[in-house]
């Protein structure tokens, strides 16, 4: 079956499911590695009394942020943060856009934040999908 996640905590959570029924869940329920599931994730789940097991979180490409596109922007205009406005951590994207340009000036800034965008860089493309969305895009995790 297919559903939603309600909510999760880190530990149980609920999902509501196509049927229009609500399911709750636990961490060990989760399939494949997965460690985390945020709120409103499409997923599908195999259903057991009033619980869903085996659950796998549907990752749909449309509208969602591509860890490609990110690495690649990081490789490409990092010291100026775009990456970090490609992924909503506008704070971030405005503190190396500020370093990128005006902090050339100094030099140290500048440097500081091309140091950065490739130690993003790296880190993007070692990550795997799962990983890169839990952490940057679903999480709050802005650097590193």
């Amino acid at each position: 079956m297919q559903g939603k996640v309600l909510s999760y905590n880190g530990s149980t959570g609920v999902i509501s499911g196509d049927d229009g029924r609500r399911y709750t869940f636990s961490a060990a329920d989760l399939g494949d590695g997965v460690t985390y599931v945020p709120a409103g994730s499409a997923v599908d789940f195999e259903v057991v009394g009033d619980t869903a097991t085996s659950i796998y979180v549907i990752v749909t490409a449309l509208g969602e942020k591509n860890k490609w596109i990110a690495a690649l922007l990081c490789f490409f205009f990092g010291w100026f943060g775009v990456h970090k406005f490609y992924l909503g951590k506008t704070n971030a994207g405005i503190i190396m856009a500020l370093c990128g340009t005006v902090g050339w000036v100094v030099v140290l800034p500048g440097l500081a934040m091309m140091f950065i965008s490739f130690i993003e860089l790296i880190i993007y493309l070692v990550k795997s999908d799962q990983s890169f969305y839990e952490d940057y895009v679903a999480g709050n995790r802005s650097w590193f």
